[in-house]
């Protein structure tokens, strides 16, 4: 049986598949916080940090208790308006260190030190990594866990749709919004949405990483779990509705692995019922697991 507090020993790499009726799952602020999408071929895209922040908002809600302190080990280091240098303070003062020290190898022996106390202490920084240079230094981390960004299964269609706030925020700019029947005409907007999408990501976890991070058999758990119940707290008008169809977890039996893993991604095929047919809904597609025949040293775990 393994640790659960211990270290990872097994590479995985994993599939996930995930999709969106009637929202929109990831807005561009560079494109007026419409959908992304690969002006080439027309397919969505979500990006990496997008589904990073529903982990992380999940692991939250997983390990915080009533009294809203998160349990130790399962802090957030990126959080919504967090200010990341009080957080390398807290570091320095947790391990008694100065902040102001001036010998070089002392700087750097207090670097080793914050650092470790960052990887213990936040969840993400130990699974994602994070760049901690900046301001007071606490070090860099390489994440073992990786994340692709997500691409739909076939063209998004991208439906602008139209929009009317009935109250307005002044009395100003009400009397200018006031019509010939004295009613206020309320101020136009706008909202875009995919009528459907079926979005694939690519995940990798190295022991390797995993082993100078400390993150544990117990944290990669959590990380399953995340991934998939992280859209059942995330729902808004904005993103519709949204839900993790399928997890396909390939785990080697060593550190190194067993097998490339694109040769393993190519196992989950994602086939239209009617190709001819835009897809409004799950059903509309096919997903199979290929098990057969797979490298020595390969399982295939699939997680929903």
């Amino acid at each position: 049986m393994s640790d659960m507090n211990g270290p990872i020993q097994h590479r995985y790499d994993f599939v996930l598949l995930f999709d969106v009726v009637n929202g929109n799952p990831n807005g561009d602020p560079d494109a007026g916080n419409a959908p992304r999408v690969d002006p080439e071929t027309g397919h969505g895209l979500v990006s990496d940090v997008c589904l990073k922040r529903k982990i992380r908002n999940y692991v939250t809600l997983a390990k915080t208790g009533d009294d809203g302190t998160p349990e130790p080990g399962y802090d957030i280091y990126v959080k919504h308006h967090g200010v990341l240098e009080t957080l390398h303070k807290r570091a320095y003062e947790a391990a008694g260190l100065d902040l102001k020290a001036k010998d070089k190898k002392t700087r750097a022996d207090n670097v080793f030190k914050t650092r470790a106390w960052m990887c213990q202490t936040f969840y993400d920084v130990r699974t994602f990594g994070a760049v901690m240079s900046t301001g007071i230094n606490c070090g860099q981390v390489r994440g073992p866990v990786q994340l692709s960004f997500s691409r739909s299964q076939d063209p998004i269609a991208a439906l602008e749709q139209t929009i009317t706030r009935k109250a307005v925020t002044t009395e100003e700019e009400a009397l200018k919004q006031i019509d010939k029947h004295g009613q206020v005409t309320g101020t136009m907007g706008r909202k875009e949405i995919v009528p459907y999408g079926l979005y694939r990501a690519h995940g990798f976890v190295s022991p390797h990483l995993a082993a100078d991070t400390g993150f544990t058999q117990q944290d990669l758990e959590l990380l399953w779990q995340a991934l998939e119940m992280m859209f059942e707290h995330d729902h808004s008008a904005t993103r519709g509705e949204m839900a993790t169809r399928k997890l396909v977890v390939f785990e080697h039996d060593s550190k190194l692995g067993n097998a490339p893993a694109h040769r393993l991604f190519e196992r989950v095929k994602v086939e239209a019922v009617d190709p001819g047919k835009p897809p409004r809904a799950y059903a509309d597609y096919r997903v199979v697991v290929d098990a057969d025949d797979l490298p020595p040293g390969i399982r295939v775990d699939v997680r929903v």
